[in-house]
């Protein structure tokens, strides 16, 4: 396994975390399809938001795999909450330290890694998902900045967030060189936020609409130079594909963690269903997976973290499985709990609607395939 002692040790601090500070809230954020502000505040204080950001901006910089063990222990008792942490550091502050200028770290970054503030990243649109190359959203150059015009959709944070990243077209040139990103800060006339998505899943999180109508954003606040958005948004999302396995993984755990201390005490028959071999080829099954999925998702954080190497088949092998697992792992855990797992008296169904996401956001399950299979055939050119 790629752990050290120290990684064990943070594991077991963000668990006792998690565990005491957000675990009793989860399943009423998701009754009430809303994130209490404090817990935000107390991810703040305990250094979750600022992990992908070095310590001269307000960040807490972390090595790769600590930063996927912090998500893993906090998807593992509350989905909405991982997240809001994946989204926050992978998609939102991550492209402003990596491609910002040192005038954007300095202006943007403090706030959302210290500040208790969070950041989002618009990449998707109504008429561009799985294919994030065909932006419509046109940034038209104007004296002094760009005049922006379009619509983002299903942004994770899109409504809480401080500071956003985004891409536009910033030419007619139907290419994807013709992408720019760009930074945006709420409260900039010309931007709003839908009203908040009533989701299947993850229903803590604050998932809207992003609208532009002749907002116009500062030259200063182009992200790199025109033409580079791209070539960054594939960049951040094999580091964010990487996290959302990560989340995956941790719900994975979190249901057998129940199924498994379920299935030791319910008994029938006069002993436990652990015993039986159809609940225990069930666990079985739910923990080779499980340690199957940790292997790519461990495996693609250790290459990231290298940082000389490209990772992107990994990554989307470590999102693709973790993802699948997480489903096939919270839907087995419904069935070893029954008629329990189908209520609200154990968290597994609501881990099972929170998992569904995996499969979906930063490219689909059919996505991940295509690029794995473009890498394979790639190698024996």
């Amino acid at each position: 396994m790629w752990t050290s002692e120290a990684h064990d040790k943070y594991r077991a601090r963000v668990r006792e975390f998690a565990e005491g500070e957000l675990g009793p809230h989860a399943g009423q954020m998701d009754l009430d399809n809303h994130y209490p502000e404090p817990l935000i505040a107390k991810m703040n204080e305990f250094g979750l938001l600022g992990m992908a950001v070095d310590k001269k901006y307000g960040g807490t910089l972390v090595d790769t795999l600590t930063y996927i063990i912090a998500v893993e222990e906090i998807s593992r008792v509350c989905g909405s909450s991982g997240i809001i942490l994946a989204a926050h550091n992978s998609l939102g502050c991550w492209p402003i330290y990596a491609f910002g200028t040192e005038e954007q770290k300095v202006r943007y970054l403090p706030e959302i890694t210290n500040g208790g503030k969070l950041a989002a990243f618009g990449l998707t649109e109504p008429g561009a998902g799985s294919d994030a190359g065909g932006t419509k959203t046109f940034a038209q150059k104007v004296d002094g900045g760009f005049n922006v015009n379009g619509t983002k959709c299903w942004i994770t944070n899109g409504g809480s967030a401080s500071t956003i990243v985004f891409t536009a077209r910033t030419s007619h040139d139907p290419g994807s060189h013709s992408i720019s990103s760009f930074i945006v800060k709420h409260g900039t006339k010309g931007f709003s936020a839908g009203k908040k998505e009533n989701k299947l899943g993850l229903r803590g999180s604050d998932t809207r609409f992003l609208h532009f109508d002749d907002c116009f954003i500062s030259d200063c606040d182009l992200l790199g130079k025109v033409g580079e958005g791209f070539k960054q948004f594939m960049k951040t999302l094999d580091g964010g594909r990487i996290s959302i396995g990560a989340m995956a993984l941790g719900l994975a755990q979190g249901a057998y963690d129940v199924a498994l201390k379920y299935a030791k005490h319910r008994e029938q028959f006069g002993e436990p269903i652990a015993d039986f071999q159809a609940v225990g080829f069930k666990l079985a099954d739910m923990a080779t997976r499980i340690q199957a999925a940790r292997h790519l998702v461990y495996h693609a954080a250790y290459l990231k973290e290298k940082g000389n190497v490209r990772y992107s088949k990994e990554s989307a092998m470590a999102k693709l499985y973790a993802s699948e697992v997480g489903n096939f792992v919270t839907y087995q855990a419904i069935m070893i709990l029954g008629a329990e797992g189908y209520g609200q008296r154990y968290p597994v169904e609501r881990m099972h609607r929170d998992v569904k996401l995996c499969e979906i956001g930063e490219g689909t399950s059919e996505i991940q395939r295509l690029v794995i299979s473009r890498m394979l055939l790639k190698e024996v050119e």
